[in-house]
Formats: structure tokens, C-alpha cells, sequence
């Protein structure tokens, strides 16, 4: 029979990830996918991306709400516990064969705990990676060694993962699902691309992908200089939404009114994957402080300037620019990763996080990987 794999999805920045991997799991005759939607998908506020699911076809067979309209992370603590009620509900029902989950949101850890109580095994993509300066990097640690099945983006996340004490045979260096796009994905061209977006663009566009330090005591305690750099800066100005931290009311009312006070600023609420990989396309710099700069932009070999301690110790590329979270010192990091020299520095880049076929390794491990106690029981690595 069929094996039966639950995925559970909680915002657009996973779905992108999940993408192609939810399409081959689909594809694939051994396997009966279950698609969990739940957090922000769920949201209005959030641009609830769960529609945009069902328009590319999948079927949702599981909703579940949890997040909190808040803003605190008292109410991303409550969001974990509601998550965990109603996946305790839908999990107890469906009994899959196996949970899939992606990365380090901390709503993830709802999932992963209702399947450690039933016994469900747990495969996880993405482990094994460093970001200091957020919570995430707990929580992808924490997904870890929850999980029986793993399936890295770098070798050295690879290794990682076998230092924390995992069995050897159960990690797997896939590389990151989310550049599956790049290879398999038809980009929008650039006139269809401001045709949907009702912008025209101009010949300097800066992405900003930025969310809140969930590590800090203020999680906003860098936007200052952010948004500081950006009202000094030349260029037509892309906001791509926060996530749903403590903080992202306040910081998408700072984008908010940035936007509105200039002309050529656009604040993006929820891009359809494809529109943001060909809006990265289209720009000549990406600014902030996402794992989507670290990852997905030397696949473009688009210069990108990394802001503040969020993504402290993950690998980089020949085109990331870290930089303090100064004004002065982000100005000068966007006016150096515009020139000619620097853009012609990247010609050749490898992106370390993979080739764009992750997806088909990852399923292909899923539906050959013996089901059973030689999966759930693990074993401890000797020290």
C-alpha cells in the first residue's frame, strides 16, 4: 500500500521551499500525500497564502488554526500551544506513516511534538544549518534530534547533524529544496512580471527581505538603521512582508509609511513563489536579513547584504555582504555590492546550498527509507 506522508506547511516562505517536493511526493505511486495547512497560510492579515495553494492545485486535506492576532511573543509561545491542540486532533486521525517538516519556524515545533507522543516518525529538511541571532536556530536544532530522517542543504550541515549524535544512514545531503525553481520553474518575464505586479520597474531595484530578531529583547532593536540607509539611498525599493514574529506589526508599519512617502517604494504583503524568484531576478541588490538572501541569491549571483545578527553562522557565498546595523555602514555595503567590480566578482559563484534537485532526492529517500522500529528507535551514536 502506499505509504502515507503528512506535510505540514505554515507560511508562504515554506511553501516555497516545499514546492516541488509536495509535487513529486504527489507524483510518486507509493506514496498518498496529506497536506497540513496552518499559521500564517490561515491569516488574512498575512495575505492568507493558503489560497494561493489551492491555485496551484493541491489539495489542503487539513486545516488548522493557531496563530494569535498579537504581536508579542507571549502570543508566539500561545500560538505553539493552540498549534499543538489542534495538530494532536488532525495528526491522531490521519496516523501518516511519516511527518515531513521543513526548517526552523517555531511553529514547527507543535507539529513535531504531537508525532514524537504518537510515535509518528519525523523526516526534516534543512537541519543542520547556524543562525545565531534568532530563536530558529534552537528550534531547528530542537527538530533535530526529534527527527528520524533528515535531509540537509550543505555537506557541512550534513556533518553537523552526525556530530549532534545522529545515525550516519539517516542524514542525507539534499541541498535546498527552494532553488528547485531556478531548474524546474518557468520565471516570469520581466513585462509579464510588472504586468502582474502593476509596477513598472525600474533598471535599480532593491529587495528587502526583513524580519524581526527574535533573539534580541527589543526584536525591532535594528530597524533604525535600516530604515535610516534606505530614506538616504537611491533606487526603486521592494518590501517583501515580515514574518509573523513578535515585532512584524510595527515593523510593516515602518514599511508601510516608507512606502507611502515615496514613489518608487512597493511593500509586497504575499508573493507567489514564482513572482519572488523572478522579482530576485530582476533586482540589482537584495538588503535585510533573510535566510532567502543567504540561500537563494548566489543561485543569481545577485549581490546581497546581510543586516544585523540574525543570520550570524550560516555559510555563505562570494556574495553576501555582512554588515553591522549601522546606517552609515549599510550605505556604503549597497553602494559597493552595486558596482560593476563586485557583480563581475560573482561570475562562476557556486551556491554551497545546492543544484535545484533536491526535491526528487528527498522523495526518492522518503518512499525507499524502510518504514518501521528501525526508523522510530534511534540509536545513540558512541561519543
Amino acid at each position: 500500500m502506499p505509504r502515507r506522508i503528512a506535510v505540514v506547511t505554515t507560511s508562504r516562505a515554506d511553501y516555497s521551499h516545499l514546492y516541488w517536493v509536495l509535487r513529486d511526493l504527489e507524483a510518486h505511486p507509493l506514496i498518498d500525500l496529506r497536506l497540513i495547512a496552518t499559521g500564517a497560510h490561515l491569516a488574512q492579515e498575512f495575505g492568507a497564502a493558503v489560497n494561493e495553494i489551492e491555485s496551484d492545485g493541491f489539495t489542503i486535506d487539513e486545516r488548522v488554526e493557531c496563530l494569535l492576532s498579537s504581536d508579542t511573543d507571549v502570543g508566539m509561545a500561545k500560538t505553539i500551544g493552540v498549534a499543538t491542540l489542534g495538530l494532536a486532533e488532525v495528526l491522531g486521525r490521519l496516523r501518516p506513516d511519516l511527518l515531513l517538516l521543513i526548517a526552523d519556524r517555531y511553529e514547527m515545533l507543535a507539529p513535531a511534538s504531537v508525532a514524537l507522543a504518537l510515535r509518528i516518525p519525523i523526516a526534516h529538511i534543512e537541519g543542520g544549518e547556524v543562525s545565531e541571532g534568532a530563536i530558529d536556530d534552537a528550534v531547528r536544532n530542537a527538530l533535530t534530534k526529534m527527527s528520524h530522517l533528515h535531509f540537509t542543504p550543505t555537506e557541512t550541515a550534513k556533518r553537523r547533524v552526525i556530530a549532534m549524535g545522529e545515525e550516519p544512514w539517516r542524514v542525507h545531503r539534499t541541498g535546498a529544496p527552494s532553488l528547485d525553481h531556478l531548474v524546474r520553474s518557468t520565471l516570469v518575464p520581466r513585462d509579464a512580471l510588472q504586468q502582474e505586479l502593476g509596477i513598472t520597474l525600474s533598471d535599480d531595484v532593491i529587495l528587502v527581505a526583513y524580519h524581526p530578531v527574535t533573539l534580541a529583547q527589543d526584536t525591532l532593536c535594528e530597524i533604525d538603521a535600516l530604515f535610516g540607509a534606505l530614506e538616504r539611498l537611491s533606487g526603486q525599493v521592494m518590501f517583501c512582508f515580515p514574518n509573523a514574529d513578535a515585532g512584524s506589526r510595527e515593523l510593516f508599519r515602518r514599511a508601510g509609511a516608507f512606502c507611502d512617502a515615496r514613489a518608487d517604494a512597493h511593500l509586497f504583503v504575499n508573493l507567489h513563489p514564482l513572482r519572488y524568484w523572478s522579482l530576485l531576478e530582476c533586482a540589482s541588490a537584495m538588503l535585510g536579513n533573510s535566510s532567502s538572501g543567504i540561500m537563494e541569491s548566489p543561485s543569481l549571483a545577485l549581490p546581497c547584504v546581510n543586516v544585523g545578527m540574525r543570520q550570524q553562522g550560516r555559510e555563505r557565498a562570494a556574495n553576501i555582504i555582512d554588515v553591522e546595523a549601522d546606517a552609515d555602514a549599510i550605505i556604503q555595503a549597497l553602494e559597493r555590492a552595486r558596482t560593476e567590480d563586485f557583480k563581475q566578482s560573482l561570475t562562476g559563484m557556486v551556491n554551497p546550498y545546492g543544484d535545484g534537485g533536491a526535491a526528487k532526492r528527498i522523495v526518492e529517500t522518503i518512499a525507499a527509507t524502510e518504514l518501521g522500529d528501525r526508523l522510530l528507535i534511534k540509536k545513540a551514536v558512541p561519543v
